[in-house]
């Protein structure tokens, strides 16, 4: 990632960079997105956690409902 800094613009150092201006980092990683697997570009928040993205959270809730005994194609 490269930063404008007094009108230049540097790149910076990681995988992930925090942008104060927005209160976000983005980095790149590792990840499958609607079925492809390759490097993708996430956010993350000030502590360096990736945000999950709709899939992620959606295969989360999926699991957390099997777990409790429910089938989530019935409900």
């Amino acid at each position: 990632m490269y930063r404008l800094i007094e009108g230049q613009y540097i790149l910076q150092p990681g995988d992930t960079n925090w942008m104060p201006e927005i209160g976000l980092g983005i980095g790149r990683e590792q990840g499958t997105y609607q079925g492809k697997t390759r490097e993708w570009l996430y956010w993350y928040d000030q502590n360096g956690m990736r945000y999950t993205t709709q899939e992620e959270q959606l295969q989360y809730l999926l699991a957390k409902l099997q777990q409790q005994g429910i089938d989530p194609n019935t409900l």
